[in-house]
């Protein structure tokens, strides 16, 4: 196995996923539901967001080309999902846990497009683009697994955490969670109108 490559996609796959930046969203999104709830929730998520991202490895380009859709239209729709959560938490709507269920929350926003957003599909289309063999698909598929692992056990275990802060620390945290999503959510619409523009600027 080219070991390499394997550290390659593992850090660039890890910077782009970043679980500590991950925790205070998931916490806000599932500091209110039982312990049971919530480690059920992060394995649900990196599950899906594993299933997602090995889906675009090996048939992503086919997919969007099928579907007439470009990657930067995938990175706007993400970030105009992200919104729409950014909104709930800001506002309060996410605190009823009676009004969540487990699965929805692990599904979107955390297992896609938290963590299978645009920015990790990319670049591991790109790397299954430069693999050069079997070897190297093997080197791609193991780092991806290591990554979503290392999520796993970083969501897992911040169950600590929300004792610590207890329901008015969640509270203040939901909404510092809300406002950060808010952020990315407007990043990812700006690169993705950047990058339309940019290729009308190159078509004309």
């Amino acid at each position: 196995m080219d070991l390499k490559l394997f550290g390659e996609v593992f850090v660039t796959l890890l910077v782009i996923v970043d679980p500590p930046g991950m925790m205070p969203i998931f916490l806000a999104l599932t500091g209110p539901l039982p312990a049971r709830d919530r480690n059920r929730a992060a394995w649900q998520a990196v599950a899906l967001a594993l299933g997602v991202i090995v889906i675009f490895a090996v048939a992503g380009q086919t997919i969007l080309a099928y579907l007439h859709v470009d990657l930067p239209a995938l990175q706007a729709a993400g970030g105009l999902l992200l919104i729409l959560v950014a909104l709930e938490l800001l506002t309060g709507k996410a605190d009823d846990p009676s009004q969540q269920v487990t699965s929805n929350i692990a599904l979107v926003p955390l297992g896609t497009p938290l963590l299978a957003g645009p920015g990790a599909i990319v670049a591991t289309m790109l790397f299954v683009q430069q693999a050069g063999g079997p070897v190297d698909y093997l080197a791609i598929g193991l780092a991806i697994v290591a990554v979503m692992v290392t999520v796993w056990v970083v969501l897992r275990f911040s169950g600590g955490i929300v004792k610590v802060l207890r329901p008015g620390g969640i509270e203040v945290l939901t909404r510092i969670a809300g406002l950060l999503l808010a952020a990315i959510a407007v990043q990812l619409i700006a690169d993705a109108i950047a990058a339309f523009v940019t290729q009308y600027l190159n078509n004309a």
